[in-house]
């Protein structure tokens, strides 16, 4: 089977979606023009997929996003790696450790990098930071499901849990909604 996908962004970095086309042998396109979450256009058709952003919408946010996918019967899946317990905010402190480690291999190579992660070690301070804040923010699974309260018919269908990651040593907590003539 082949599968292509289509990126999209509210603020679109042209130079990357060029690159994952290139890099793709075309597999991968792009939606040029922004393209807000909590609105996606009805000529944007397909099975829309977030990894490890939903957490940044608010709640009226998140459900606006639902809401369209459900409206426009379009299916949806939202995964996110962590959770907002003790373990995960306790793990944000390897934070630093494992950007200190992994710095010397991101691609392409740059001097500034190098400055702000080791001499002046603002990245590291900073993503661990970020880290705290996110785990603050991942939403549950109850409250997943809360927020498609409302949006349920006998043609669209909602599922929501966790599974333990294969390549992230935590649970990958996912929300996935389909019209059911998409089920096979």
């Amino acid at each position: 089977m082949d599968a292509s996908v289509r990126l999209a962004d509210k603020y679109p970095n042209r130079e990357a979606f060029e690159r994952a086309n290139r890099e793709s042998h075309g597999a991968i396109t792009s939606h040029l023009a922004p393209v807000d979450a909590t609105g996606v256009p009805a000529d944007l058709t397909g099975f829309r997929t977030m990894f490890s952003a939903f957490h940044h919408f608010r709640p009226e946010q998140a459900r606006a996003i639902l809401a369209g996918a459900f409206n426009q019967r379009q299916g949806i899946a939202v995964f996110e790696a962590g959770q907002r317990n003790l373990k995960m905010l306790l793990s944000m402190f390897l934070v630093p450790l494992a950007v200190w480690v992994l710095t010397p291999f991101i691609r392409p190579f740059r001097w500034s990098r190098l400055l702000w992660t080791y001499l002046i070690a603002a990245v590291p301070f900073i993503n661990a930071f970020d880290g705290f804040v996110s785990c603050l923010r991942f939403y549950s699974v109850e409250e997943l499901r809360s927020l498609t309260v409302g949006f349920t018919s006998s043609d669209y269908t909602w599922s929501a849990g966790t599974v333990d990651g294969k390549r992230v040593p935590m649970p990958v907590t996912y929300l996935i909604g389909v019209p059911i003539d998409n089920v096979t």
